[in-house]
């Protein structure tokens, strides 16, 4: 599957992130249930969660180099929203 890449990321409260993608959909990602596997953990720390950044090329989101979500998983798990 072809996903659209991710031009910005915004962190919402809740472990929630809002992703524009390049065909200009709006979908909203719940990084909630990540928080259970031992990787995610870090994110439980708020400060931390809101420094997510677009990977170069809009391939994933990511915190540092070890945690990171794919354009795959945000598209295909994130619900579609209106944004304007």
């Amino acid at each position: 599957m072809n996903c659209p890449k991710i031009i910005s990321v915004k962190p919402l409260d809740d472990y929630q992130l809002l992703i524009e993608f390049s065909n200009h959909e709006y979908r909203k990602y719940d990084a909630k249930p990540l928080l259970k596997k031992a990787m995610f953990t870090p994110l439980a720390n708020r400060g931390f969660f809101k420094n997510v950044r677009i990977e170069q090329g809009g391939y994933a989101v990511s915190w540092n180099e070890e945690i990171d979500i794919s354009e795959y998983e945000l598209w295909v798990n994130g619900n579609t929203v209106k944004w304007s």
